[in-house]
């Protein structure tokens, strides 16, 4: 309980407050006597209220934004929505006509000079006034740049405002000195390699797939006019000088400058990558990254270690001479797949958007599992129902942890039956193609021909893998030869 009370005898007023649970009370004196300071004439009466604990509960009840972020950041990595707005373009000015007549003639050279240089007015080619404009407002540009790696910034920062043009700085009298009003400058706005940018539920702006690739995505407004203000008499002969003559009150609005535009924009991110390990879980893809790349991802025994695309640069074909830089490839290892994927089962499946821009894929395979065909069998289900192009594209099968003598045993039998899911016809990849489904619409592939009826295929009807290795990455046992493979795939997509 919180009380307020006022001592008879005091001329000023004290207050005293204790709380108890959420009730608060209120004392206000009813009649005092100052001068006697007889509390017996003193009366009081108390008001009881209670607190609104809703605010409160709401807001512990919600977790923070920021919060998300730190503890799920494989939901908001590579893919967000923004507003950005460019600046509005600077005033121009209503100005007056020097008065010729001078008031006192000027003394000396300096001061005749600079009475000179005063009186004369900009003109062009023409003979015509140069009027001041204001500043052009600041663009918006959104760039690739190599640095940034996920779109996670974006999600705490949701708008970018580009600065406004300045004004013409006039004191109502046009002379030479005037200027045009300070253009804003741009504001670039970085992105990761890859970002496809596009309006919200709209058209496609454009694709950052190289670093240093820009759109302008808001152009800033246009600076404002000046105009010249005369008397009746003096229109007609200055309309002779220039056309911004004001002719009513209502021409004012030509001085003022154009307002900018606001977009909303949706970033997606795509990952840039020549090859794609997909799998399951702890199948060895993140290991087999940091093998043959200088990569450090994130290994441990547990199931979805990985859970945003790691990437890591494979070196060029040392057989090639001169020529193995052009050979080298970028890897990307993929959060694992689980069977059930497209239900939204542990991760998902929305990570499967940074294949598409992959030339090969490679299906890592736990061979040492209960059933390692079925395994492969459920990856190419979930990448069927995702996206049926992705089981047209070259692809290599790598059975991992062949060191393990159970696993070692079977690696024959398994190579045969995985050579049985596919048909003999050779995978092809359509290298013009940049993005099946711009938009994030996986239905719809890039060939043109309707999910639907594509969907109908099972993966035996979609070609086999170009070659089966068996490795076992972590002991370093045929590593060499699984990086022949990789290589010589890599080139067959070149040719």
């Amino acid at each position: 309980m919180a009380s307020l009370f006022s001592t008879p005898t005091s001329t000023s007023t004290s207050y005293l407050f204790r709380q108890k649970s959420s009730l608060y009370g209120t004392v206000f004196p009813l009649r005092c006597d100052r001068k006697s300071g007889n509390l017996r004439s003193t009366g009081y009466f108390e008001i009881g209220c209670r607190l609104s604990t809703r605010a409160k509960e709401s807001s512990s009840s919600s977790p923070s934004p920021a919060l998300n972020l730190n503890k799920e950041p494989h939901k908001y990595f590579d893919q967000v929505v923004i507003t950005v707005r460019s600046g509005d373009g600077g005033h121009g000015a209503v100005l007056n006509m020097p008065n010729q007549k001078a008031t006192k003639p000027p003394q000396g050279k300096v001061e005749k000079e600079k009475a000179r240089r005063r009186g004369l007015l900009k003109r062009d080619f023409g003979g015509s006034l140069i009027l001041p404009t204001g500043g052009h407002g600041g663009d918006v540009v959104i760039y690739a740049d190599e640095e940034e790696d996920t779109l996670l910034e974006f999600h705490k920062k949701g708008r970018y405002n580009a600065k406004r043009g300045g004004n013409v700085a006039a004191m109502g009298v046009l002379t030479s000195q005037l200027r045009d009003g300070v253009a804003a400058p741009t504001l670039r706005i970085p992105v990761p390699v890859g970002t496809v940018v596009k309006r919200k539920r709209g058209t496609l702006l454009r694709d950052l797939a190289q670093p240093g690739d820009e759109i302008l995505v808001a152009r800033g407004g246009q600076g404002g006019i000046s105009l010249v203000e005369m008397p009746e008499r003096s229109k007609k002969k200055l309309m002779a000088l220039t056309t911004n003559v004001m002719r009513d009150d209502s021409d004012k609005v030509l001085s003022l400058g154009q307002p900018g535009e606001e977009v909303t924009l949706e970033l997606i991110l795509r990952v840039v990558a020549d090859v794609g390990l997909v799998g399951l879980p702890n199948a060895g893809k993140s290991t087999l990254l940091a093998a043959t790349t200088l990569a450090k991802p994130d290994i441990a025994d547990y199931p979805f270690t990985t859970l945003m695309p790691n990437l890591g640069r494979l070196n060029g074909d040392p057989s090639l001479g001169a020529q193995m830089y052009t050979s080298e490839a970028t890897l990307a290892d993929l959060p694992g797949l689980i069977e059930g994927a497209h239900l939204g089962k542990g991760l998902g499946r929305n990570f499967l958007r940074h294949l598409r821009r992959t030339r090969l894929l490679v299906h890592v395979v736990d061979a040492a599992a209960e059933d390692p065909v079925n395994d492969y069998r459920t990856v190419k289900e979930e990448l069927r129902m995702y996206n049926p192009d992705y089981l047209d594209r070259p692809y290599i099968v790598v059975l991992n942890k062949i060191d393990i003598p159970k696993a070692s045993e079977r690696l024959p039998s398994l190579t045969e039956e995985m050579m049985r899911l596919g048909s003999d016809r050779p995978s092809t990849l359509d290298t013009a193609q940049t993005l099946s489904t711009e938009g994030g619409n996986a239905d719809v592939p890039s060939s043109g021909v309707p999910s639907r009826d594509r969907k109908e295929k099972g993966i035996e009807d979609y070609p086999g893998p170009i070659a089966i290795v068996g490795v076992s990455v972590l002991k370093g046992i045929r590593i060499n030869e699984m990086l022949k493979e990789i290589r010589a795939a890599l080139r067959m997509c070149r040719d």
